[in-house]
């Protein structure tokens, strides 16, 4: 879900998730919902960071993820906001139309691919519901006393979520931009002259993204970092025919076809592996690499960290060579 990362957590690539109560449902703008979760004994959950997220394994066994949205010094709740999509593949639907407090949920994660980096100063891009991983920053950055500003579009002012939330405790930096009151973000006033210092952090719809990315080829590198919520376009494979893979830990060696993605594969050689987006976008199907080379096709790791090979994401990501070993 995340270009240009930094950092890897932990790789989770085993299935485990806790479960939590869903103890709060509101809405909290047109076709989104917050949803807050805890312990049922209300035990402290674990800690993260700005641009986390987790997995949201729901009753009928679907499994999405979700960027944490609340403050992250509130130890014993998570919080998440889920926008209905009609296109979807359904995860949206159920949690607007089935899910109700006192349900319990798996969660899996917390995980962080788009980590908020040290900077004097930042300018947070927002479309739609991608506002969810920025706000964390917001407070973190305000907590450092880094000078900040926000740009937040939405196709109208009641699709946006905690936008009176943020014009109240941030006044003036956060800058508003309905599209059927004001039109497009405009990118080129806000990015068209690169700002020495300042890290650009967006996340949002793919053509946003694009564009931002367009309006930054001239800033210093690494300045822009993105979350994205579908994935980058990836040409055929480098390897047509099919190879093997070892899974260390069990000793078996299962062959991956063609046709089949190594997620797949693993899976059926008796390996349990969590996974959601199963586009590699976003980032928990997370597996280390203990030999051979892999072919990444995922849109979350940094440039430094494919050419590590250390790691894959079994979703979309195949072999270079005859063979992979992996530490399932």
């Amino acid at each position: 879900m995340v270009a240009n990362s930094v950092e890897l957590p932990v790789p989770g690539h085993v299935a485990h998730a806790a479960t939590l109560t869903v103890a709060g449902k509101e809405p909290v703008a047109d076709g989104v919902v917050s949803l807050t979760l805890t312990h049922p004994d209300g035990a402290r959950l674990p800690d993260w960071t700005p641009g986390s997220h987790i997995d949201l394994v729901l009753p009928d066994g679907t499994t999405r993820q979700y960027s944490l949205c609340g403050d992250r010094w509130e130890a014993h709740t998570y919080r998440i906001a889920v926008l209905r999509e009609p296109a979807g593949r359904g995860g949206s639907a159920y949690v607007h139309d089935r899910l109700r407090p006192g349900d319990r949920v798996g969660v899996g994660g917390p995980r962080n691919h788009f980590p908020l980096v040290p900077s004097r100063r930042y300018l947070f891009v927002a479309g739609g519901i991608g506002i969810t991983p920025l706000l964390p920053m917001l407070h973190q950055a305000e907590l450092l006393g880094a000078e900040w500003q926000l740009l937040y579009g939405g196709r109208t002012r009641s699709s946006m979520a905690f936008r009176d939330r943020l014009t109240a405790a941030y006044g003036d930096r956060v800058h508003l931009v309905p599209q059927d009151e004001s039109g497009l973000l405009d990118l080129a006033a806000w990015l068209g002259t690169p700002r020495p210092g300042t890290k650009v952090y967006c996340c949002g719809p793919a053509p946003l993204l694009a564009a931002v990315e367009t309006a930054c080829a001239a800033w210093e590198p690494h300045s822009l970092r993105v979350e994205r919520f579908t994935a980058a376009t990836q040409g055929a494979p480098v390897r047509s025919t099919p190879f093997e893979v070892e899974l260390r830990r069990t000793g078996r060696t299962v062959t991956v076809t063609p046709e089949v993605s190594v997620l797949e594969a693993v899976r059926r050689a008796g390996a349990d592996v969590l996974s959601s987006c199963e586009q590699g976008t976003c980032g928990t199907c997370l597996t280390p690499v203990l030999e051979g080379r892999p072919e990444h096709r995922d849109s979350v790791l940094a440039d430094h960290e494919r050419a590590a090979g250390d790691c894959m994401f079994l979703c979309v990501s195949r072999s270079r060579g005859d063979r992979l070993v992996l530490d399932l």
